[in-house]
């Protein structure tokens, strides 16, 4: 009787495996939809001494996509919302947080709703080749961009390059944190990346961020 209830144990165990999504897998990424993100993992990395050690910039990427895990983690650690009072991950002069981040994942460019902790599809398409200047950025699997809006095309910018540090940082210390590559890159083509993502003159790009396996 023993053996008989055991093995029915590791058969709902295997059932229960084979049914459950394998959040360190990479994305399939086959539909351009709102990506519902998972919530962060507060409890997991390395210990912060171990991985300032690890903290490095890479430019050579696996084009695998990026996991759905890495993906909700990566976002909150860059400008997510750490407390009930809606302040974030990162500092900002004033509170007023003037950055607005965006993935450019394979199949199309996607805005970071904080609030919501989700990708909400912007435009459809490869647009990687224009997230940047340099050939890694073309077949990189997640390249993060923060824009900055403004109320004009000559607003003083310079809180929201300030900002940005901190959210390039942040990243850097996840990704060493969980064995990820990144490196920082302060240029894209930004005037055709603005006109594929269809946003106004008052928009400025500040910062980038390649990250892969």
């Amino acid at each position: 009787m023993k053996q008989f209830l055991f093995a029915i144990c590791i058969l709902v165990a295997s059932f229960a495996t084979a049914q459950s999504p394998k959040v360190n897998s990479s994305m399939a990424l086959s539909t351009f939809d709102t990506i519902k993100l998972l919530a962060p993992d507060t409890l997991g990395g390395k210990p912060l001494m171990q991985t300032i050690a690890h903290r490095k910039s890479d430019r050579l990427f696996d084009s695998r996509n990026i996991s759905l895990k890495h993906l909700s983690e990566i976002l909150w650690v860059t400008n997510g919302i750490n407390r009930a009072n809606g302040k974030r991950t990162v500092p900002s002069a004033m509170g007023l947080y003037p950055l607005q981040t965006y993935a450019v994942l394979p199949n199309g460019i996607y805005f970071y709703n904080p609030q919501k902790h989700q990708l909400e599809p912007v435009v459809k398409g490869d647009f990687r080749s224009i997230a940047g200047r340099q050939t890694y950025v073309d077949t990189a699997p997640l390249n993060i961009l923060l824009i900055a809006k403004g109320k004009t095309a000559t607003d003083n910018f310079s809180a929201a390059m300030l900002d940005s540090g901190y959210c390039g940082q942040n990243v850097y210390l996840y990704c060493a944190s969980e064995g990820l590559k990144c490196v920082v890159r302060a240029g894209a083509k930004e005037a055709e990346l603005l006109k594929a993502m269809n946003l106004e003159a008052n928009y400025k790009f500040i910062l980038a961020v390649t990250v892969g396996y």
